[in-house]
Formats: structure tokens, sequence, C-alpha cells
């Protein structure tokens, strides 16, 4: 180990940063980046700065532990050795399909496949995730969604490792990929019983808080698409899914502390939601549906391992709610 490199030491630049009364001071502010300054093509001063020291840092790395790259090489081997490279999800059945994720000897990311009615059908390549990262230093796909008739399946790509999804959607008999992209989003989707109403979750693009629900209409340009649902509060985030049921589609927003709930029916993507009960502060509710009730695990009434809970589709404020499994002291409800 050569004790003669040179450590890379950062500037400091003191800056001032209040926020709720409290002021602190961070010496390296200045090599906080925005999303444009990283992608621009010209770094501007400050970027250029920003990388000149990462670059240094990765250097003195390179030099400090050259001794150890065969060591390296060997421990990543013997690791490799005992991770079985061909390997598969439990299959899953869903709508008449059976889902599959897998894995090939030597390649580094999933294909995502499906077998109608039986694991003994043909399979159903939906996704080669190798070939679609091909050509990108970070690739990353996930929240596969598809479709109420197993046509269509909604995805996300995330290629710059912030996980700020870019949502598209595939036909799976043609495997056409439609011209609809939808930016900025959590990568999940979920599709209203009409096979062509998607309802998806936005980031801010600063905090990449989960805050606003959008709808958005197969074959539409996303830049028109429908604002639903914004959560405002800054201490709450938001998502949307759908109830096993599939009648209803749901928005959840949770805080620490409080979680509150909308629902509508998933064959009137066009209507509007609901809430079901208010949110309160040290008050948490998940719902279920389930026929014709809406089943709910919540800490009402002090319940701190939580309880389970119904109450009906048309009465779902919380002085309807009547206890299915009482509160246990001694067990905690999942």
């Amino acid at each position: 180990m050569n004790k003669n490199i040179k450590v890379p030491v950062a500037e400091k630049q003191p800056k001032k940063l209040e926020k709720h009364g409290d002021i602190r001071e961070d010496n390296y502010f200045w090599m906080r980046l925005t999303d444009e300054q990283k992608n621009a093509k010209n770094k501007d001063e400050q970027t250029q700065k920003v990388y000149d020291y990462l670059n240094a840092e990765n250097d003195y790395y390179e030099k400090m532990t050259a001794e150890t790259k065969k060591f390296q090489e060997q421990l990543f081997e013997e690791m490799k050795g005992r991770i079985k490279e061909d390997d598969q999800s439990v299959p899953y059945k869903k709508d008449g399909y059976f889902y599959i994720t897998r894995f090939e000897k030597g390649q580094q990311y999933p294909i995502f496949s499906r077998k109608k009615e039986t694991l003994e059908a043909r399979e159903e390549i939906m996704f080669n995730v190798n070939d679609e990262a091909k050509g990108h230093e970070y690739f990353q796909l996930g929240g596969l969604n598809v479709s109420p008739n197993n046509k269509m399946v909604a995805f996300g790509v995330d290629t710059v490792s912030r996980r700020q999804y870019i949502i598209q959607i595939k036909n799976l008999e043609t495997n056409k990929i439609y011209n609809d992209k939808i930016e900025n989003t959590t990568g999940g989707s979920v599709w209203a019983n009409d096979n062509k109403t998607l309802f998806y979750t936005k980031k801010d693009p600063q905090t990449l808080r989960s805050s606003k629900i959008y709808k958005h209409i197969l074959g539409t340009n996303p830049s028109e698409d429908e604002l639903v649902f914004e959560e405002k509060d800054e201490t709450f985030s938001t998502f949307i899914t759908k109830t096993k049921s599939k009648k209803y589609l749901v928005i959840g927003s949770y805080s620490t502390v409080s979680s509150e709930y909308r629902v509508l029916e998933a064959d009137n993507p066009n209507g509007e939601f609901r809430i079901i009960q208010p949110r309160e502060r040290n008050l948490e509710y998940d719902i279920a549906h389930y026929k014709n009730h809406f089943y709910i695990r919540t800490n009402k009434d002090g319940a701190t391992n939580f309880k389970l809970m119904k109450t009906s589709e048309n009465k779902t404020e919380k002085e309807f709610w009547e206890d299915v499994i009482p509160h246990r002291k001694d067990t905690f409800l999942e």
C-alpha cells in the first residue's frame, strides 16, 4: 500500500439551511447537483468541479486497493459460486396464467414469462431484461401490471438509479410497445376494468415523495393526463392499488402515525373517489374488500397490536366498524 498517495480533500463551502426554525450548516452543499446538471451534455463550472472531485476519489480508491485486486476477484468468484445462477421463482397463477421470474446462467437480469392455464403450456416471454438492459449503465425494470383482459402489460423502467421510473405499455399479443411514455413515476400502476384506463403515482421531482395520482387513457398524450388526487401534506405519501376482489381502485395516504383511504369502483374509472374514513392523528388502518364489506385492520380504540374490523360498502366511517378479530395484548395482527 502506497502511503505517499495524496488523499483528495473536498473543499468546504459553508451554506446555512433553515427548516422548521432550525438552522444547520452544510459545508458540502455545493456538491449537490440537479438532474438537469447531471444530464447536461455540456457541464457547467459547478458540475465539472463535482465530477473532478469524485474522479479523484475513485482514482484514490483504485490506487489504494491495487494490491488487493486478485483477492477481490477470488472473493467475488467465491460468493458467486454460492448463488444458484439458473434460479426461478415459484410460479403463481392469476387470471388464467402462471407467472414466472427466472434467471439464466451467466446473465445478470431476470426473464419475466407466463404460461396459459398449465405449467406444461408454451412459455410466453414478456420481458428478457438482459436484452432490454443493453446499452445502459444502469437498468431496472419493475411494476409489471397485466391488464384485466391479459392482452397488455404496463411496466416501469429506471435507467438513472433514482427510482424515477418511466411507465410504458406493451401489447402482449404483438410485442409492440406503445408510444405512451409517462415520466417521473414510482413505476407501479393500476388498470381500471375497461382495459384502457391506467392510474399511476408521480413523485415530487426534488424530494421524490410520492405525492400525486394521475389517470392515463391508452393512446393519449401523457401531458394531458388528469390529476386525480394530490397529497398536499408533506408528512404523507400516497399510492394507488386495487382490491383483490377487483371491484375497487384504492388510493392510500400514509404517514408515521396516520392513514387514509379513498375508493372508486374499477368499472367506473371516470367517477369520483370517496373517503373510507378521514385521517386522524394516531389512527392507522388499511382495507381489503370481500363481497359486500370492507375489512379493516386498525389500531382503533387503543389496539396497539391491531385488530380486524369490518363495515358495509356504503357506511365506511369508523363509527360503523364492527369487530371481527378483537385486539389481543399478546398477539400482533399483520
